[in-house]
């Protein structure tokens, strides 16, 4: 029986066959540089002019070898399976051999189904921007076409909805300054794919930028009750209600009656409570020309140099009984007594452990 192993030519080479056999080609040299491929005329460090334009108009035939690869690669359709949830091994065993990536849990979760759900959006975008920011190159070639497919999804129901657009601008401000550093750092083979597919997506970031930016809110039409009509004690609840400063101060600006209560110290001070302990206050006191303390720069103070908590409607769950991260449906918990997952526990809800964004990054880290 024949030896299947690794071809002798050594895969990823190039390889010319000649009279005396097959000779590698020399990057370097022009004996067997293919004269008819307009590819090498290309230096991708033109196409970089700065971390937000791209100078695309060097060679037209370039242009569309980019967006042609950019089509052929990418999947219109993420990857569906029938369980929305994935069992979280980290060793290899008898039984089970291999480990569970990042790029495989965000394909087997459902996203695409979240991101439409009010609850989990901000809890999505919120996880797409730690991957854009440190584990962007972690993830699958399967898992990134995913991953921007996501992304497209919430940039065109931000567009229709106006949905909370300032956290996705946060986002692809991100993501589009991590793919320039990723981009110019090819040579060291950090990226999955071709060069042209991610320089096609930077592009694509861009437009996006430039169509929220561009976005107008719209004002809707109705004969009914408006929030300026409910009473002072309603309105200083709702603002009491918010864990989000620039939310309290984009809320403000509506009408001056909100403006007045959105300038409340009070409000300000149990916002700074809420996040912060009482010795990080010590450390940024800063005190108003009437000698008080001023809560409102003392939250965005603090904001720079502590972590702020997180709120979210609905997050991802963690069962320590089965190891298995999943998505909860609370609906069918309570109709079917579905746990959303095949748990074998005897108290199945005792042992489901709510998941951040970033305790979902840190899972996949060995």
């Amino acid at each position: 029986m024949p030896f299947l192993g690794q071809d002798w030519r050594s895969p990823g080479w190039r390889w010319i066959k000649t009279e005396d056999g097959w000779k590698r080609s020399d990057p370097c040299s022009s004996e067997f540089e293919d004269e008819g491929n307009p590819l090498n005329d290309i230096d991708h460090a033109i196409l970089l002019n700065s971390d937000e334009e791209i100078c695309s108009t060097e060679c037209e035939f370039a242009s569309k070898k980019r967006k042609k690869d950019h089509f052929r690669n990418t999947a219109k359709s993420q990857c569906f399976y029938r369980e929305n949830w994935i069992y979280v091994h980290k060793e290899s065993t008898r039984e089970r051999h291999g480990y569970c990536t990042l790029g495989e849990a965000f394909n087997r979760l459902d996203f695409s189904s979240a991101i439409q759900d009010i609850r989990r959006f901000n809890y999505v975008v919120k996880l797409l921007q730690l991957i854009a920011k440190s584990q962007l190159t972690s993830l699958s070639g399967a898992a990134q076409k995913n991953y921007f497919n996501i992304l497209d999804k919430i940039v065109q129901k931000v567009l229709e909805d106006q949905y909370n657009p300032r956290l996705i601008k946060d986002l692809l401000q991100d993501l589009s300054s991590t793919l320039c550093m990723l981009i110019r750092s090819v040579g060291k083979s950090v990226l999955v794919g071709n060069i042209n597919i991610w320089i096609c997506r930077l592009e694509t970031i861009l437009l996006w930028q430039q169509q929220l930016s561009n976005l107008q809110m719209t004002k809707h039409i109705n004969n009914g009750l408006t929030l300026s009509d409910l009473p002072l004690h309603m309105l200083n609840n709702i603002l009491h209600r918010f864990s989000d400063g620039w939310d309290i101060i984009t809320l403000g600006q509506v009408t001056p009656t909100l403006y007045m209560l959105s300038e409340d110290r009070q409000l300000w001070k149990k916002l700074c409570q809420y996040h912060f302990a009482e010795k990080q206050f010590c450390r940024h006191l800063i005190l108003s020309e009437k000698g008080h303390i001023d809560w409102k720069l003392m939250y965005f103070a603090l904001q720079k140099c502590y972590p702020i908590k997180e709120q979210y409607g609905d997050t991802l769950q963690f069962c320590r009984h089965c190891s298995i991260l999943f998505w909860k449906d609370y609906q069918l918990a309570l109709l079917f007594k579905d746990t959303g997952h095949p748990c074998t526990a005897n108290d199945p809800t005792g042992c489901f452990t709510p998941v951040s964004p970033q305790h979902f990054i840190d899972l996949f880290k060995f």
